[in-house]
């Protein structure tokens, strides 16, 4: 018997102060079974930190092609592929290619990201976008999972603060550079 994904219902409070957007989130985000609680959570926050008007989620690992998140213009064009974790090299060089702005969300080890696309074969490397999200923010997050989550983030010069309930978390969004 085959496993479900599992639906996450998140109701986010967005004050992005770094790029000025103010929004009330309602997202329902499919977990598949043999995504990690990390990853799920790394996902949404970049989602927040993305929020634009055409981002949404792929349809996951059935679409092994797509990035995890995308921003589409109104004709359908893609304007912004987002991945998750640690891509690979030839992942990338694909995605470069697809689309005019490549961002990355990283909740792993960001000099294992740095080491593992180091010296490798990218298009347009230079403009390859990794940020590695703290992890111990990940980890609170993790901790406080529930199916139904609300919370409040707040951005402010690549710092979050995320309150939920009575706790909050935070830690910073750090720039990974290639060298």
């Amino acid at each position: 018997m085959a496993l479900t994904a599992t639906i996450y219902t998140f109701s986010i409070q967005l004050s992005d102060v770094d790029r000025a957007v103010y929004e009330a989130l309602a997202l329902k985000v499919a977990r598949h079974p043999s995504e990690n609680e990390e990853h799920l959570l790394t996902r949404v926050l970049a989602y927040c930190l993305e929020f634009a008007e055409g981002l949404a989620f792929s349809r996951g690992i059935s679409s092994p092609d797509e990035p995890a998140l995308s921003v589409r213009d109104l004709t359908g064009a893609l304007k912004v592929w987002i991945d998750i974790g640690s891509p690979d090299a030839a992942r990338l060089h694909r995605a470069a290619k697809a689309a005019p702005r490549v961002a990355v969300y990283t909740h792993k080890d960001p000099a294992q990201l740095r080491q593992q696309l180091a010296g490798e074969k990218i298009h347009r490397a230079e403009a390859l976008e990794l940020y590695a999200i703290d992890r111990d923010v990940i980890a609170g997050l993790v901790k406080r999972l529930e199916r139904r989550m609300n919370f409040d983030l707040s951005v402010t010069d690549r710092h979050l603060f995320i309150s939920v309930g009575n706790d909050t978390l935070s830690g910073d969004v750090a720039r990974i550079m290639l060298d």
